[in-house]
């Protein structure tokens, strides 16, 4: 397999063949996100990515094939059915294929085509909300609304897709903190999505917001603050049936927990460690990661 820079992919995929069909990011803009920055977007030729299946076709039996980089949906519709159709002729026992997307190449698919693609193999797709406050969106140079999110996020659960999305705690600064978890509990609420985590925002060197930071422009919650935030996520979003975790590298307080069922437990669980007040109920500093 040939591969170009850094791979990234769902702690869900870890067992995935990474099959790179893009490389880096369509908008990598986000003010946050240190991801893709020495890469130039582009989407990689047919022979490449036949070279690559051609390749995975002579291992093992494959269960899931994950495409990278941060936004595989963005390639046009009739070269995504080719990638798809080749999977599935080539490499043997793939039961699904799942993918980056943003808000912005999931509205360039209709429902047909989205459908389509769930046809040809593709069974999940990995989404970041980051956050549902419109001003924080624009901020963060996300590059859609919270309503565009809403709409996407739709679109891919009525094709039939699984959805998996992401929010960021600590994005709305101090003086947001609540606004922000406020606001990104409702468009969970509306998205209704299979799968939902939590990360924690991580301040890292080279991006805009780090840059804001060392500023005095842009001031980081503490590690509570960050639980209050997470507890209220929990509280006010409203599943029909969703797997939610906070067990990514980046957080302090690690919760796996299905919504609605487990909510009381859950929230309960980050007040109790919220009133000890101390840090060491907590994940130490060096163990967490981007």
């Amino acid at each position: 397999m040939k591969y170009e820079g850094d791979i990234i992919r769902p702690p869900s995929e870890a067992s995935s063949l990474l099959l790179q069909v893009t490389v880096g990011c369509s908008h990598n803009k986000c003010s946050f996100c240190p991801a893709y920055k020495e890469k130039k977007f582009r989407i990689k030729s047919y022979d490449e990515i036949l070279e690559d299946i051609l390749e995975a076709g002579r291992w093992r039996s494959i269960d899931r094939v994950f495409l990278c980089d941060g936004d595989a949906l963005i390639i046009p519709q009739e070269r995504l059915i080719r990638i798809l159709g080749l999977i599935r002729t080539h490499i043997k026992g793939v039961k699904r294929v799942g993918t980056y997307a943003n808000a912005k190449s999931i509205l360039r698919k209709t429902i047909d085509e989205l459908v389509e693609l769930r046809e040809l193999g593709l069974g999940i797709v990995y989404l970041g909300i980051e956050s549902g406050n419109d001003e924080l969106l624009k901020k963060i140079n996300k590059g859609v609304t919270a309503a565009q999110m809403i709409q996407a996020g739709r679109r891919i659960k009525e094709a039939g897709i699984a959805l998996s999305v992401t929010v960021i705690l600590g994005l709305g600064g101090i003086e947001q903190g609540i606004e922000h978890a406020a606001d990104t509990a409702g468009v969970l609420t509306a998205i209704d999505p299979d799968y939902a985590s939590a990360l924690t925002l991580m301040l890292m060197p080279g991006t805009p917001l780090h840059s804001e930071y060392l500023s005095g422009l842009f001031a980081l919650p503490d590690k509570f603050d960050l639980l209050r935030e997470l507890a209220i996520i929990i509280e006010k979003s409203d599943f029909s049936s969703c797997y939610f975790t906070s067990n990514h590298a980046s957080n302090y307080l690690p919760i796996r927990a299905r919504l609605p069922q487990e909510r009381e437990m859950s929230v309960a669980t980050i007040h109790n460690t919220i009133k000890k007040n101390d840090v060491k109920y907590l994940r130490a500093e060096f163990m967490r990661g981007f």
